[in-house]
């Protein structure tokens, strides 16, 4: 099988862990991606097909300067027309020779790699989508229905520009979706208007009701990670909550006025709360001795000793988080972390405070709410459970075993031409 990713951790993390699962089980996995930016991410020796040059295909780097100081519906144009429609322009070429050189049965291919269905359709295989965001699984834009209709319009005009059949929406497989998430965090409203819906047999993992079949909600999957770097274990108070926060990766330096509020806020919490603080050095401020501040931090390795976690809403860091039953609270910053965000708060699991204009008193009365309350965390051992139940990289390796295998592309195999409406990359 082939994993054809973006650059980016969040979206690789879930597919080392399934990818883990299938070598165990005698499969042969390879990734495809922009190839400068993966090996750190990916087990060392993973093979890797290059795919993708950020330069040649005009886009931008998302953690740039300028997609770093843009918010709602600016930033989502920048990620579509600036970020993932220039990197599917650029990843083509790399993913269809990735496919004639390795030859997968099936491609699985990240919600925001879109060079991946086009060519898996090219050569007639089989693929699965990894939503490893659940927003796109529940209608992000109800409520900005022209800003859907201008998304939709960037990946149709890049579908009809790669010569590819239009009606079709590569964010979603017909065959088989691979969601990261349980319903018991995202909701039961059911997949996006106009998302593929052609059913495959249920089994592990398959959700009765308004989803169809073919999506599979198989909780979060956890894989081997590339070492935090020392952490100060020791300095862990046994006396107090532990609060762990965290803007994420590509995040960490648009805090540079979210910090002092978290800092004020941990004064005020003191004596009850050690918060432990992810962050870039030179934005970090002053540290009190109360604190622990480290730029990078063994995150998975660390939860099972914390009591909550602050976090700006990424997908990954929300699910690991609940995996432990840890209740959250949320500070969005942009893309689908609103959504996420939404997800906590409407599940008990946690609460939802102001990113852009964070303040202190704000911040306290939110961590002082999910350290106190119950409830909250009654909320986030439920979804625990239900992540639990779902199965991970496990679920997930089934429900790809059940993929009927397409033909064997090759320089000169069959199925490798184009159909007649449809050209190469």
């Amino acid at each position: 099988m082939l994993f054809v990713v973006p650059p980016l951790a969040g979206h690789v993390n879930p597919t080392v862990a399934v990818a883990a699962e299938l070598t165990a089980r005698g499969h042969q996995v390879a990734w495809t991606g922009p190839a400068a930016a993966l090996p750190p991410l990916l087990p060392t020796g993973s093979p890797l097909y290059a795919a993708g040059d950020r330069d040649a295909a005009g886009g931008q780097e998302l953690g740039g300067a300028r997609w770093r100081d843009l918010r709602g519906i600016a930033a989502l144009r920048f990620l579509w027309a600036e970020a993932l429609i220039p990197l599917a322009r650029a990843m083509l070429p790399g993913v269809h020779a990735a496919v004639e050189a390795f030859r997968p049965d099936v491609l699985v291919t990240d919600q925001q790699a879109l060079a991946g269905p086009v060519v898996a359709r090219r050569h007639g295989l089989p693929w699965a989508t990894s939503a490893t965001t659940s927003a796109e699984i529940v209608r992000p834009f109800d409520d900005f229905p022209k800003v859907g209709e201008w998304v939709s319009q960037r990946i149709a005009a890049l579908l009809a520009e790669c010569g590819a059949p239009g009606g079709w929406d590569p964010r979603f497989s017909p065959h088989l979706v691979l969601i990261f998430s349980t319903p018991a965090l995202i909701g039961d409203d059911g997949p996006e208007e106009g998302a593929a819906t052609h059913a495959q047999d249920g089994g592990p993992g398959g959700v009765a009701g308004r989803y169809p079949p073919h999506y599979a909600f198989v909780g979060p999957a956890f894989g081997a990670r590339p070492a935090g770097g020392d952490f100060p274990w020791r300095r862990l108070d046994p006396g107090r909550a532990r609060v762990l926060v965290s803007l994420g990766t590509l995040n960490r330096a648009a805090g540079a006025r979210f910090y002092p509020a978290v800092l004020r806020a941990a004064d005020a919490l003191a004596d009850r709360a050690q918060l432990i603080l992810a962050a870039p050095g030179d934005l970090a401020g002053d540290i009190p001795p109360h604190m622990l501040h480290q730029e990078y931090v063994p995150q998975l390795q660390l939860l099972p000793h914390l009591d909550a976690v602050l976090c700006h809403g990424g997908h990954n860091t929300v699910c690991e988080a609940l995996a432990y039953g840890l209740p959250l609270v949320v500070a969005p910053v942009r893309d689908d972390q609103p959504i996420v965000a939404r997800q906590v708060a409407e599940a008990g699991a946690g609460v939802r405070v102001r990113f852009g204009r964070a303040r202190a008193d704000e911040l306290h009365q939110a961590l002082s709410a999910v350290l106190d309350d119950p409830a909250h965390r009654r909320a986030a051992r439920r979804i625990q459970a239900s992540f639990a139940a779902a199965g991970g990289a496990a679920t997930a390796a089934d429900r790809l075993e059940k993929l009927r295998p397409g033909p064997r592309p090759g320089p000169s195999a069959p199925g490798t031409a184009p159909t007649d409406n449809e050209k190469g990359p």
